[in-house]
């Protein structure tokens, strides 16, 4: 990992207002879909590779149905969706470890991410050795790297809720981290890149390249809770809703819209979070 970053050190809430502004990819480009065949009638259905955008707060087998209804909606329908792109933000940070729990001794109530990524440039085909990374802020709001832009003094080591693991044949990557917090001007999300032909270290990677860019979000009435119980409760710094934040355009699974599974009776237990990544390899 590299250094802390100084000058994020100082955001305030005006600079942070701009940084949001800057955030937002061109809407040509942000919203890109590959139409394959014949496959607008399952678009208006909401059928797509991108998958089903929702939340239960009881447990439930959604989790497990949604990829076989994916791959169904791929085979019958033709449809390959590109999932959104838009800019990484201000806290992102070279040289993430690859590792699948990436907590490390953070508070917050658990997340198991299962991603599969396709490939829209081969049919929407499963896309292996492809490295996923994830990166977001804690229960109050700070991001390792740049802890004081929320306000909070914490220990910063640079690399607590940093890391991504590699996607296997199937185009599978699971992930555990925490639920984030939030912090001014954005709804509750989570950053993600999506690199390939990188070369793994002991616990890290060099080279390759960057062939996806995005974020992903949260059911609002879900987050509602969580922030409102401890840890969460304790950042006290405005929170942006997600019909109002400046990235999310309520493109649902395909703007990063996160398919929740409850894990227990009661939100402290936490979600399973699956998303279908549709990304371009050309």
């Amino acid at each position: 990992m590299t250094g802390n970053n100084t000058e994020h050190h100082e955001v305030n809430d005006s600079n942070e207002q701009r940084e949001a502004g800057r955030h937002r990819i061109d809407p040509g480009v942000k919203r890109r879909r590959v139409l394959i065949g014949g496959g607008s009638v399952a678009v208006a259905g909401g059928l797509a590779v991108a998958g089903f955008a929702s939340a239960d707060t009881g447990a439930t087998t959604e989790g497990a149905t949604t990829e076989a209804a994916v791959a169904d909606a791929s085979s019958t329908s033709g449809v390959c969706v590109l999932n959104a792109e838009v800019t990484e933000g201000p806290y992102s940070l070279e040289g993430a470890l690859v590792r699948e729990d990436i907590r490390e001794d953070k508070e917050g109530f658990e997340v198991q991410y299962t991603f599969t990524v396709v490939d829209t440039a081969d049919d929407c085909a499963p896309l292996a050795d492809a490295l996923v990374e994830i990166w977001h802020c804690d229960a109050l709001g700070e991001y390792s790297g740049f802890v004081g832009g929320n306000g909070h003094d914490e220990e910063d080591n640079g690399t607590f809720l940093r890391g991504g693991q590699m996607s296997d044949e199937n185009g599978e990557v699971r992930i555990t981290s925490i639920w984030p917090g939030h912090y001014v001007s954005r709804a509750v999300h989570v950053h993600m890149r999506v690199h390939t032909d990188v070369t793994l270290t002991d616990d890290s990677y060099t080279g390759g390249e960057i062939i996806h860019t995005g974020q992903l979000f949260f059911d609002p009435d879900i987050n509602t809770e969580i922030q409102a119980a401890s840890p969460y409760s304790a950042n006290t710094t405005r929170e942006t809703a997600l019909a109002d934040d400046s990235i999310y355009d309520d493109g649902g699974a395909s703007s990063g819209l996160l398919t929740l599974t409850a894990l227990g009776s009661d939100v402290s237990d936490g979600y399973a979070a699956t998303l279908t990544i549709g990304v371009s390899s050309s």
